[in-house]
This record gives structure tokens, C-alpha cells and sequence, in this order.
């Protein structure tokens, strides 16, 4: 099967957008600092994009949890393959993914670090696909409200392909 990559999201709008959230981020976290959780690997590229935007102090870690494998579709099965270096009691925590799809991998992995006890603990997304959602996740900050379509590109991948394009795409299989 080949697959073609359709623009649906310019690097120019996904630009623009990250800049509007890390100027919100740095108003709603005046006078503190914010530690970003990346999810990894999709987020690393929007997190990197994210921090050089923000203009409070920000530290940062990184989890890997996966429920896709090579599939276009969640597994529904959570898997944590790296967990964080630091612990996060009393910090300002926000956790950085790439896309909110079915909600379960994201609804565990916020209850698992809310029991860390940080001071505070949001969410913050490049895309958000609402009509795919299983389970209620509260996004504090989303990017881009997307349809049900598989997308790539900006840190998303397809089997480990298309995360270094820099605009956000939509994988079309022939």
C-alpha cells in the first residue's frame, strides 16, 4: 500500500497557532514555573516549538506511552515505555501531546500523574479529534480541532514515517 500526504494544516497556521498558546501559557503562569511533560514521540516537536514560546521558567521531562503500534487506529491498550526522570509533587505541570484521539491513552496517563501530587496538573494539544473520543479528557489547551481523519506530520507519524514534515498532513492510503 502507498500512501499520499494531503495538507491539511500549513507549517504557517501551526506556527501561528503555537505562538497564540505559549503567549496563554505564559499570562495563566505568571510569576511561576511551568514543567512540560512531553509525551513522547509525537510531542517532541511540538513541545520544543511550544517551550521557545513560553516566557515564564520551564523545565521539562518526557514519558513514552503507546496504544497504536503500527495501525492507523488506538489499540486501546496503554503501555508505558519510559517514564519520567523527575517527580512532579508540587510542581506546575503540563502535559504536551501531539493529538487527543479516543481519550484513553490520555485519561490514564492524567489520573497516573495526578496521583504524583503536583500543584497543578493541565493538558495541552496540537490537535484534538472530538469525533473519535471514547473517553472525556479536559484539554486546557488545544491547537486545532481536526475531523476524523489520520493525520501526520509536525511530530504525528504513520509506522514511524512523516514526523519530520513540518506542516500537518492527512495520510491517504491507495
Amino acid at each position: 500500500m502507498a500512501e499520499k500526504i494531503r495538507v491539511m494544516l500549513s507549517e504557517e497556521e501551526v506556527d501561528a497557532k503555537i505562538q497564540q498558546i505559549g503567549e496563554q501559557i505564559s499570562k495563566d503562569y505568571a510569576g511561576k514555573q511551568v514543567h512540560l511533560v512531553c509525551v513522547l514521540k509525537g510531542g517532541s516537536f511540538f513541545m520544543c516549538e511550544l517551550a521557545k514560546r513560553i516566557t515564564v521558567p520551564v523545565s521539562l521531562d518526557f514519558m513514552s506511552v503507546s496504544s497504536y503500534g503500527s495501525e492507523t487506529k488506538s489499540s486501546g491498550v496503554v503501555k508505558i515505555v519510559k517514564d519520567l526522570d523527575e517527580p512532579l509533587k508540587g510542581k506546575d505541570v503540563i502535559v504536551i501531546e501531539d493529538i487527543v484521539d479516543s481519550g484513553r491513552t490520555l485519561s490514564y496517563l492524567m489520573e497516573m500523574l495526578k496521583d504524583r501530587g503536583p500543584a497543578s496538573l493541565r493538558l495541552c494539544t496540537l490537535l484534538d479529534k472530538p469525533d473519535r473520543r471514547v473517553v472525556d479528557v479536559h484539554v486546557d489547551y488545544t491547537g486545532f480541532q481536526i475531523p476524523d481523519e489520520f493525520v501526520v506530520g509536525y511530530g504525528l507519524d504513520y509506522d514511524q514515517k512523516y514526523r519530520n514534515l513540518p506542516y500537518i498532513g492527512v495520510v491517504e492510503l491507495d
